[in-house]
């Protein structure tokens, strides 16, 4: 079925089904793309005098979409095989204790659905206590609590309910898988959970990222199709697909999901926020997420501000986003500094080093995206600045190849010094010093891992989340570094 676009008053829609092979070539050699039939967009949205630059954009978008519906099922299998082999090895504690039961005839097989399973970015960093020393007082808590809680979304639902009940000892309100009204599939996950006591009741609703093997979850970032709703802005298509975002009616207030479907994101937890909080006047809640799941963090808010969801919105006590990438343009970045100010609840976006994610969709003329709120960047130090925008914002850049590849040197020198210097909690495993390595010619790909943004909320100073609720990047706060 066709998309009624009436929601938005205005769109550019890609449409990767649509395109073959002498289509990828008129996409970089014709500047009359919004003739063709993969691209949807109302007349003189693309000029004529489209750059080729923005064709350039157009055609890696297009082309990474095909490539990943063509590899999407042998994708998944590679990936569950190498997540099967990573907790192979250890279920029987490491490779060579695993040789030796296998010639025993004792191997012990992982089970998928178990607490104990661990994804395959589970297994970058094996961490699942909170930092004893950060307590509910301290300035940097809920930062801390956020990315933990980030960092465990990506595992299955016994790990999830594992971790919060049995070693953060909070109540466990569920994970879910929620419904992409375009890709015909659940392809988005979050949970919840409850931080209760007798001076704090907090619910925190944590959306997962994109994991690397996930077809789906990757052309939702690589479809850099926008809509623009009026007053608010132009928002990333993949990201507002993924958070409910329906074909044939947009963004209504009320929705009735079809039988058989699970439930849309959006709708579902702003229902189960309103249940929750009912209960006690005091409670507040926190949006999180890393990469992809901080996209759809920052996005909930501004679909709430556009069905004017005043009660939760006040409720809200801040959004802390961790490699995020860029959601909207200027407008919306306006709009969302507006609703900060009026609703009282504050947006602090994390950016580790060279993370390349932050740094995409581009900051330029060709795509218009622009990054909002609090900007807090951490060099390989851990030591963070409040910035204006994070350095290198589009990171391809010749200049900045060398420094970066440095950078990622001395990263991968700390992964052998940093257990020695704060402690054994902070040890990295032989499988991320083998991704710092390809980090050598990559850089800023190692720097997404959750390990590094986990060590920046416990090392990081506290000092950055004392300032005024509303100040913003943009004000003279950028010179402070601690």
């Amino acid at each position: 079925m066709a998309c009624d676009k009436g929601f938005s008053s205005s769109f550019m829609l890609l449409k990767p089904e649509e395109v073959g092979l002498f289509g990828l070539y008129h996409i970089l050699f014709s500047s009359k793309l919004e003739e063709k039939k993969f691209v949807d967009c109302p007349e003189g949205t693309v000029t004529d005098e489209i750059s080729f630059r923005r064709r350039w954009l157009i055609f890696v978008s297009i082309l990474a979409q095909k490539f990943l519906q063509l590899v999407s099922k042998p994708l998944s299998v590679v990936g569950s095989g190498i997540e099967m082999c990573l907790n192979l090895v250890s279920v029987n504690r490491n490779v060579f204790v695993l040789v030796i039961n296998f010639f025993r005839g004792v191997v012990v097989k992982p089970d998928k659905t178990s607490a104990t399973f661990l994804s395959f970015i589970g297994n970058f960093d094996k961490r699942v206590e909170l930092d004893s020393t950060i307590k509910c007082d301290d300035a940097k808590y809920h930062a801390a609590l956020s990315m933990m809680a980030s960092k465990a979304s990506y595992e299955n639902n016994a790990y999830i309910e594992t971790t919060v009940r049995d070693h953060w000892k909070m109540e466990f309100l569920g994970s879910f898988d929620f419904w992409n009204d375009y890709q015909q599939k659940a392809t988005t996950q979050a949970f919840m959970l409850r931080d209760k006591s007798s001076d704090h009741d907090t619910v925190v609703v944590a959306f997962r990222g994109t994991e690397p093997f996930d077809a789906d979850a990757w052309c939702s970032d690589f479809d850099i199709s926008w809509y623009e709703l009026s007053g608010v802005g132009k928002i990333h298509g993949g990201f507002m697909k993924a958070l409910g975002l329906q074909k044939n009616v947009g963004w209504p207030k009320e929705t009735k999901q079809e039988d058989g479907h699970p439930d849309l994101a959006y709708y579902a937890i702003r229902d189960m926020l309103n249940k929750l909080l009912s209960q006690n006047d005091q409670a507040r809640y926190i949006l999180t997420g890393h990469s992809l799941g901080g996209a759809l963090a920052i996005l909930f808010p501004s679909v709430l501000a556009l069905h004017n969801e005043t009660w939760l919105l006040e409720r809200l006590q801040g959004v802390y986003t961790f490699g995020q990438p860029r959601v909207g343009d200027e407008k919306f970045g306006e709009f969302m500094e507006k609703q900060l100010q009026e609703h009282n609840f504050q947006y602090f976006r994390f950016v580790y080093g060279n993370d390349m994610v932050p740094r995409l969709p581009y900051d330029d003329k060709a795509l218009m995206f622009k990054h909002f709120g609090t900007c807090l960047y951490y060099n390989r130090h851990y030591e963070v600045k409040v910035v204006d925008q994070e350095p290198n914002k589009n990171y391809f850049s010749p200049l900045g190849a060398i420094p970066m590849i440095i950078n990622a040197f001395f990263e991968l020198i700390r992964s052998f010094t940093i257990a020695k210097t704060k402690g054994p909690d902070y040890k990295e495993g032989i499988f991320l010093r083998i991704f710092r390595i390809i980090g050598l010619v990559f850089p800023g790909i190692p720097a997404h891992s959750t390990q590094d943004y986990v060590n920046a909320t416990r090392l990081g100073s506290s000092d950055v989340f004392l300032l005024p609720k509303h100040t913003s990047s943009h004000e003279d706060v950028s010179s402070l570094q601690v």
